[in-house]
């Protein structure tokens, strides 16, 4: 069994494994699809696999290894208990392999594993396969312009932009009789279209940005569509077409307006679609589909699109940098 925490990842590796070993070896199981649930490898979410421990599936006799993908999901204060349950609970006789990119205290979970399943092994290779550059983008009205700045040089951080801080926050403790704004530089948030347009610029598209809202993600393609961008040759919108036909041609035309299909195609075959756990499952595989093939640009997503998703981007935008949770 292969083991991820959202919808979007299970169907990749679902493809990715079909790809290697074939439709009929292969199968998947998640809250939207249940496909050939007996093949020799199965790949499913994490929920799913507890809830086959708690109900005794007699698919468990036979399982020899569980891969759980993202395993740092342990920390997640909401659903971090499925992976602690799946680790304790699974038969004796199975084998794990925990996959993260992102578990900073390896060794530690490592003994942890030891102690529940026997002796364990860690892993850990420390070198990345592309090299990671952080970048910060500020729009400037005093100059009328975008400043694209990397956050470090040479190691230390940017000087450029150092000043440019320095600049905006220059003249906030003058004299009440004075303007605030005095001498100072006035920066802001550059808007979603303008962000498109300079990556367009810059070639750093495909993209994905993350907005930590459902309906902003939707109003903000909509938002670049309206703008009039374009971001696909002819030949890009006939292959985005033939995509869309292929998964939702079975569909029925009244479901398909209900869904706002009209306004959903119009965004791909700009370039530009949205992506968050809102939309119907067709819809969100048709998005994943354009978007492993390169022909949809921009994709503007909630977290369904952060977690272990192999796509083509060469740049990701975070709109935010804190997420209000409710606590």
């Amino acid at each position: 069994f292969y083991t991820a925490p959202i919808k979007a990842l299970s169907n990749q590796k679902y493809h990715d494994l079909v790809d290697r070993y074939g439709i009929d070896e292969v199968g998947l199981l998640t809250g939207d699809n249940v496909i050939n649930g007996d093949a020799a490898v199965v790949v499913m979410t994490t929920e799913v696999l507890r809830n086959m421990i708690y109900g005794r599936s007699a698919a468990l006799d036979l399982l020899d290894v569980v891969v759980l993908d993202e395993v740092h999901f342990l920390q997640d204060a909401y659903r971090g208990a499925v992976w602690e349950e799946v680790i304790i609970h699974l038969p004796a006789h199975v084998r794990l392999v925990c996959l993260s990119a992102t578990v900073s205290n390896a060794q530690e979970l490592t003994d942890w594993i030891s102690t529940v399943r026997g002796p364990t092994t860690s892993v850990v290779e420390d070198r990345r396969p592309v090299r990671l550059e952080n970048l910060y983008l500020a729009g400037d009205k005093t100059h009328d312009r975008l400043h694209l700045l990397p956050v470090l040089v040479g190691g230390r951080p940017n000087g450029t932009a150092l000043r440019l801080d320095g600049e905006a926050a220059r003249g906030s403790s003058r004299g009440k009789n004075q303007k605030a704004t005095h001498g100072r530089r006035r920066l802001y948030t550059p808007s979603r279209l303008e962000v498109v347009e300079i990556l367009d610029r810059e070639e750093m598209l495909p993209a994905i940005c993350f907005v930590f809202s459902r309906n902003q993600c939707d109003e903000a393609a909509k938002s670049v569509l309206a703008a009039g961008v374009r971001l696909t040759t002819g030949d890009e919108r006939d292959r985005i077409r033939a995509i869309v036909d292929a998964r939702l041609g079975v569909m029925d035309p009244k479901d398909l307006a209900v869904l706002g299909y009209g306004q959903f195609l119009a965004q791909l075959e700009a370039g530009v679609a949205a992506h968050h756990a809102g939309m119907v499952p067709p819809f969100k595989e048709v998005v994943e589909a354009c978007f492993v093939e390169g022909l949809v640009k921009v994709v503007f997503a909630t977290e369904t699109l952060a977690v272990g998703i192999n796509m083509p981007a060469k740049c990701v935008i975070i709109e935010k940098l804190t997420k209000f949770t409710g606590d």
